[in-house]
């Protein structure tokens, strides 16, 4: 098993669409990439600590490989927004990627160098690539949030709709049932 951690605005979103993925095995909203020990939602929110939200994705490579990781992560959220997704503003909702070693950081490298020659943005990606440092699961009320309360209007407005886009655009790489 391999991790990736990875930030594109609330982790709720992250979370719910790579949960759905053939060869994910495990999601886990957390922070990650601030200066402050255990960091708690609030101290996050807060833009103080410098954390930013993020999922830590444990997968099997022989599956699905990082790079593929990398071409979900960049379908589900807006690239070229500094420290905004949407409605959503502040240092904690970057768009991150914290490699764990050199491999992950080359095929981060190439990923986006890929989508500014194809121009996929109409602006420049403004994504952090950074090592990844100590990751912090957050809080309980935190994990699998989209399947315990889709009802709510964030989930249906915000979520549902990355989820069909997943769905329409990767389907071939959605666990059965999805």
């Amino acid at each position: 098993m391999e991790q990736a951690i990875l930030g594109g605005g609330c982790f709720w979103c992250l979370e719910a669409a790579f949960s759905r993925l053939q060869g994910v095995t495990k999601v886990v909203s957390g922070y990650c990439g601030g200066d402050t020990d255990q960091p708690d939602y609030r101290q996050v929110c807060s833009g103080a600590t410098g954390h930013v939200e993020v999922v830590e994705v444990h997968y099997d490579p022989a599956r699905i490989d990082y790079a593929t990781l990398l071409q979900v992560f960049f379908a589900i959220h807006d690239p070229t927004t500094l420290n905004r997704q949407g409605h959503d503003v502040g240092t904690q909702y970057a768009s991150a990627i914290f490699f764990k070693d050199e491999r992950q950081r080359l095929v981060a490298e190439q990923t986006i160098a890929q989508l500014e020659r194809e121009q996929v943005f109409d602006a420049p990606i403004v994504t952090r690539l950074e090592s990844a440092p100590r990751f912090y699961p957050a809080e309980e009320y935190h994990q699998d949030y989209y399947n315990q309360h889709q009802e709510q209007n964030y989930c249906q407005l915000v979520i549902s709709p990355k989820l069909a886009k997943i769905r329409h655009k990767f389907a071939h790489l959605l666990q059965q049932g999805e």
